[in-house]
C-alpha cells in the first residue's frame, strides 16, 4: 500500500487522498516551482484511517515509507535531519480534505536536539535564532505531541522576561533562551516521566501520531458535527523543509488573502510580523503589521507575493487564502487554499470574478458557501465587538435581538403593543405561544434543538431564536430567570444571537443585513440556471409579502392552524371544537334516544354553526390578505392538521371552572363542567399520531367545508380585485387513499358551492401532503384522486424514523452524534438513504400513475442546500422553505443543477 507522496507527486485533483493542504501544495509546486515552495511528502488520509482502525497503531509499510520519503527529502536538501553540523529541519502539519483552521495540530522546528542546535548557531552564525528555534519545538512538542498545558510552557516564557527585565520574547538575548529551553525540558521531564526525546527520528514518528491522534481531539469532533465533516475521513500529514521567518528584520512570517477576506474588494490584504515564525502570526501574541507594511520593508518580496497570488487565484479560479515565510529577503510559499470568507465577500467576489472573465457564472456560483448567505439577511452582533457571553445554547433561527424578558405569549403580545421590545423567554414553547412569537423581537427556550416547535416557528416568522440553553432555569409564578448565580427577573433586558447561539446582557452593535447589489445579480443568475422551484412556507400576509420580496415563486405551505391561535381567536376556536363534538354527540345519541336528544342536538348544532361562521369570516379575511400578496402566484393552503389537544388544552378548562366556580351561575358550570368531560375524553396519549389532519376532516368534515368556502370566497374576492389567485387546497396526513377520496369529494362540492355563491369562476386545485410512509409506499393509489403531492418532510422523518421531533433533539440525538451513529440530525438534514428514498419512491408512483402530478417538498428541509441538492436529483418540481430562507434556496437549487 503506498502511504506517502512527495509533493511532486501529487496534484490537487488528490484532495481525498492527500488533503487539501497536501493536495494544494503540490499542485503549489507545480504552479510555481520547487524554488517557492519548501520540499517534503505528504502521509495520506487513508494511512490515518488505518492508524485509527489498528488501535492508534502505525500499518504496515509506513515507517519503512516515511525513512524512503525522509532520504529523498534529505538528498534534495544535501541536509540531514537533525544533523550536529547543517540540520535539516522539518515542519509536521495536518492536513484535512476539507479546511478545518484551527482544529488539527503542527509542530514546526522539528528536529533540533542539544548537538543540532549548536550546529544550527555555527552554520546561520546566529546563536539567538538557533536557541529561540529550540525553545519553540520543546514547547510545541510538549504541547502537541504529549498534552502539556500551554500556560505552563508561558509562565515559564513569562519568567524568563522578568529575569531578563524585557517585555518581548523577541528581547531575550541567546544565553536567555538557551536557559528557557532548559526549564522547558525540566517541565516535559516532571510532566511525562520521561526525558525530552532527542533522536530526530523518535519525534519524527512521535509528531506524525500526534497529528493522526488530533483528528480525534474534542474540538475537531464537535467542528466536524457543526460542518457535517464524516468522521472516517481522517487527516492527512505533511512533512515540509523548514524555512525560518524568525531570522532577523529581513525575515518574516505572515498570511495573505488573493483579495480583502472580509469584503470581497480586489485588493489582496493579509497580516505580516517581522522576525517571526507562521505561529506568532496565528497565536495574537504579537500585533502583526498589514501587507503595506511589508512592501515598506520588503519590496522586492511584497512584490513577488502579490504575483504569486493573482497567480494562484487565476489557476484555482478561487479566492486566496496563503502562508508565506520570508527568509532573509527569499520568499517562500508554505500553502494555499480557498478563503474562508463571510457571505459579502462571497457574493463580491463571484459576482466580480465573473466581470473579470476569470470564471464562468457557474463556477463562480459553486464558489459560495450557501450557508453563509444568512448572514445577508438577518442583523448580528457585531464581530468586532468583544461582550461577555451569560450562557449559550443551540443556535437555532438566526439573527440578533435585544429585548426585555416576557415570560409568557400574553406578556409579550401586551408589552409588544405599548411599543416595547422583548424577548420571549420560555421553558419550551407550545402552538398557544405563536402570538408570543409574532409579538417578540426573539425567542429563548431552556429546551429543544433546531427542530423544536420553537426552532420551526421563529425560522418561520424571521424571528432570532437560541433554544436548549440549558443552563437556564425559568420560575415563571416568581418571575425570575436563572443562570448559574445570576438572577434576572422579567422585564430586565438581554440580548441574542441565533446565528451563534449566544446569550449575553452586553449591549452589543448589531451589524444590519446588506443585500446589495452583488448579491442581486447573484440571485439573477441563480434564477436562470436553476430546475427546481423554490416557494415559501407563509401563514400571514406579512410573510407572504416578505417571501414575495426575497424571490419565493409561490407559497407551499400555508398553515391555517396557525391563523386560529391569535390572542382573539383562541377561545372562539375552542368554542368550537367543543360544540363541534356535542354535536357528534349528540348526534350519535339521537338516533336512538328520542326527542330530547333532538332539542339538544339542535342547541349543539346551533353553536358549531355560530363558530364556524365566525372562523369563516376570520379565515376569509386573512386569505384575501395572502392572495393579494402572492397574486399571479401559487398559493397553497393546508386544511386543519394539529392535533386536538393544541386547541384544547385541559388546564385551561379546569382554570375556567374553577374561576365560574365563585361566580355561582348553574347554567355555566354546567357546560364547563361538560367541556372538561369532552376534553378528557379527547384525550390520547400519543396525539401526534392520533387525531390530526385528514382524520379531523372526517370527524368533523364542516370544520374543512368551512375553510374551503372561506378561501373559495376569498379568491373570488381577489379575483375581483385583479390579483388572478392560484390557489391550492392540501389536505394532510393521508394514509389511505380511500381517505383522500371521501374528503376529497367534500372538499370540491364546497368549494363548487362557494363559486356558485360568488358567482365568479375560481380555479383551483386538490393535492395531499405526504408525511407517512405508507402514503408513499401507495403513492400510485392516492395520485389518482390528487393533482399535486407535497413531501411534508417533518413529520415524515418522524414517523419513518420514529423520533419525536420536540424531544429528540435535546434527549438522545447528541449521544448519536458523539458516538457516530449519525452524522448530522435528521431534523437539519434529510435522511437520504431512509426518509429520502421513501420521497423518491413516492415521486415515482405517483407520476407513474397520474403523469401530470407536480411533487413538491414543504419540510423545514426546503431550505437545507444539502437536503436541495438531493430533492434536485429525484426531479421534484419545487421546494417550500421559510421566507427568509428563500434566497439560500435559489442559490443552492442552482448549485444542485450545476452540479
Amino acid at each position: 500500500m503506498k502511504w506517502i507522496y512527495e509533493f511532486s507527486e501529487g496534484s490537487r485533483e488528490q484532495r481525498e487522498l492527500l488533503g487539501g493542504k497536501g493536495a494544494n501544495v503540490a499542485e503549489m509546486t507545480r504552479v510555481l516551482g520547487a524554488d517557492r515552495v519548501p520540499g517534503g511528502f505528504t502521509i495520506t488520509t487513508e494511512a490515518c484511517v488505518a492508524y485509527m482502525e489498528a488501535g492508534r497503531s502505525a500499518p504496515d509499510g509506513l515507517n519503512d515509507q516515511v525513512d524512503e520519503a525522509l532520504a529523498a527529502l534529505e538528498h534534495r536538501a544535501a541536509k540531514r535531519l537533525g544533523d550536529a553540523g547543517d540540520p535539516l529541519l522539518v515542519s509536521v502539519r495536518s492536513g484535512a480534505r476539507v479546511s478545518m483552521p484551527g482544529m488539527l495540530d503542527t509542530v514546526l522546528n522539528l528536529g533540533l536536539n542539544d548537538e543540532s542546535v549548536a550546529g544550527l548557531a555555527r552554520h546561520t552564525g546566529d546563536g539567538r535564532f538557533a536557541w529561540d528555534a529550540y525553545r519553540r519545538f520543546v514547547q510545541m512538542f510538549g504541547n502537541v505531541v504529549h498534552g502539556i498545558a500551554a500556560a505552563d510552557f508561558e509562565s515559564e516564557l513569562r519568567e524568563a522576561r522578568e529575569r531578563a527585565v524585557v517585555e518581548a520574547d523577541t528581547e531575550l538575548g541567546a544565553a536567555a533562551l538557551r536557559e528557557l529551553t532548559e526549564s522547558f525540558k525540566r517541565l516535559f521531564e516532571e510532566r511525562t516521566g520521561d526525558p525530552f526525546p532527542s533522536e530526530p527520528r523518535r519525534q519524527l514518528e512521535q509528531a506524525i501520531s500526534a497529528v493522526f491522534d488530533s483528528w480525534d481531539t474534542e474540538r475537531a469532533v464537535a467542528y466536524r458535527r457543526i460542518n457535517g465533516i464524516p468522521d472516517n475521513w481522517g487527516t492527512a500529514v505533511n512533512v515540509q523543509q523548514m524555512v525560518f521567518g524568525n531570522r532577523g528584520e529581513s525575515s518574516g512570517s505572515g498570511v495573505a488573502f488573493s483579495r480583502d477576506e472580509r469584503t470581497g474588494a480586489p485588493t489582496p490584504s493579509g497580516d505580516f510580523l517581522a522576525n517571526a515564525q507562521g505561529e506568532d502570526v496565528v497565536a495574537g501574541t504579537r500585533n502583526p503589521e498589514d501587507l503595506d507594511a511589508l512592501a515598506e520593508r520588503l519590496p522586492e518580496a511584497h512584490r513577488q507575493l502579490l504575483d504569486d497570488l493573482a497567480t494562484l487565484e487565476r489557476h484555482y479560479g478561487d479566492m486566496q487564502d496563503v502562508e508565506f515565510t520570508i527568509e532573509e529577503g527569499r520568499l517562500f510559499l508554505l500553502q494555499t487554499r480557498s478563503a474562508k470568507r463571510p457571505a459579502q465577500a462571497a457574493v463580491r467576489f463571484a459576482r466580480d470574478a465573473v466581470a473579470e472573465g476569470l470564471l464562468t457564472r457557474e463556477a463562480a456560483l459553486m464558489t459560495i458557501d450557501v450557508d453563509s448567505l444568512d448572514a445577508l439577511l438577518h442583523p448580528v452582533f457585531d464581530p468586532e465587538f468583544e461582550y461577555e457571553p451569560l450562557t449559550t445554547g443551540v443556535a437555532a433561527s438566526p439573527g440578533a435581538a435585544r429585548g426585555a424578558i416576557v415570560l409568557s405569549a400574553a406578556e409579550a403580545v401586551r408589552r409588544a403593543a405599548d411599543g416595547d421590545d422583548v424577548i420571549l423567554v420560555r421553558r419550551f414553547t407550545e402552538a398557544e405561544d405563536v402570538a408570543g412569537f409574532y409579538a417578540a423581537r426573539g425567542i429563548l427556550t431552556a429546551e429543544g434543538g433546531k427542530a423544536s416547535h420553537a426552532a420551526l416557528v421563529a425560522r418561520g416568522m424571521g424571528r432570532p431564536c437560541v433554544a436548549g440553553a440549558s443552563e437556564l432555569t425559568i420560575d415563571e409564578g416568581a418571575g425570575i430567570v436563572r443562570v448559574r448565580e445570576t438572577e434576572l427577573a422579567a422585564g430586565e433586558e438581554i440580548m441574542i444571537e441565533g446565528s451563534t447561539g449566544a446569550v449575553t446582557l452586553d449591549e452589543v452593535p448589531l451589524v444590519e443585513p446588506e443585500i446589495g447589489e452583488a448579491f442581486g445579480e447573484i440571485l439573477r443568475w441563480s434564477d436562470e440556471l436553476r430546475r427546481l422551484g423554490v416557494r415559501a412556507n407563509a401563514d400571514r400576509a406579512e410573510d407572504a409579502a416578505r417571501a414575495r420580496a426575497l424571490g419565493a415563486e409561490g407559497i407551499g405551505l400555508c398553515r391555517t392552524e396557525h391563523m386560529f391561535f391569535g390572542p382573539d381567536r383562541a377561545e372562539l376556536v375552542r368554542a368550537m371544537f367543543v360544540a363541534a363534538e356535542r354535536w357528534r354527540r349528540s348526534e350519535l345519541a339521537a338516533r336512538t334516544d328520542g326527542d330530547a336528544v333532538r332539542a339538544g342536538l339542535d342547541r349543539a348544532r346551533a353553536d358549531y354553526r355560530a363558530s364556524l361562521e365566525r372562523l369563516g369570516e376570520l379565515q376569509r379575511a386573512d386569505f384575501v390578505a395572502i392572495l393579494h400578496e402572492m397574486r399571479g402566484l401559487p398559493v397553497t393552503v393546508r386544511l386543519l392538521d394539529p392535533p386536538l389537544h393544541e386547541f384544547l388544552p385541559l388546564e385551561h378548562f379546569e382554570s375556567e371552572l374553577r374561576a365560574l366556580g365563585r361566580s355561582g351561575d348553574p347554567d355555566r358550570l354546567r357546560a364547563a363542567a361538560e367541556a372538561i368531560e369532552i376534553v378528557r375524553d379527547l384525550e390520547e396519549s400519543n396525539p401526534m399520531l392520533g387525531t390530526r389532519g385528514i382524520r379531523l376532516g372526517i370527524l368533523y368534515p364542516q370544520i374543512y367545508e368551512m375553510q374551503v368556502r372561506a378561501l373559495i370566497g376569498a379568491a373570488a374576492e381577489a379575483t375581483e380585485a385583479g390579483d388572478m389567485p392560484r390557489v391550492e387546497i392540501m389536505l394532510p396526513l393521508i394514509a389511505y387513499e380511500t381517505e383522500l377520496r371521501q374528503v376529497r369529494a367534500r372538499v370540491v362540492a364546497a368549494a363548487e358551492e362557494a363559486k356558485r355563491e360568488a358567482g365568479r369562476e375560481v380555479p383551483y386545485s386538490v393535492g395531499t401532503m405526504i408525511e407517512l410512509p405508507r402514503a408513499c409506499l401507495v403513492a400510485g393509489a392516492i395520485a389518482e384522486h390528487a393533482d399535486f403531492l407535497s413531501f411534508g418532510t417533518n413529520d415524515l422523518t418522524q414517523t419513518a424514523i420514529g423520533l419525536s421531533r420536540d424531544d429528540v433533539e435535546g434527549s438522545f440525538i447528541p449521544t448519536y452524534l458523539e458516538r457516530r451513529i449519525i452524522d448530522r440530525s435528521p431534523f437539519e438534514t434529510i435522511d437520504g438513504p431512509g426518509v429520502g428514498e421513501l420521497v423518491r419512491i413516492g415521486a415515482e408512483r405517483g407520476r407513474a400513475a397520474n403523469p401530470t402530478l407536480k411533487c413538491g417538498i414543504c419540510g423545514e428541509h426546503g431550505g437545507d442546500p444539502a437536503s436541495i441538492r438531493l430533492f434536485a436529483s429525484i426531479g421534484l418540481d419545487y421546494v417550500s422553505c421559510s421566507p427568509y430562507r428563500v434566497p439560500i434556496g435559489r442559490v443552492a437549487a442552482a448549485q444542485a443543477a450545476i452540479s
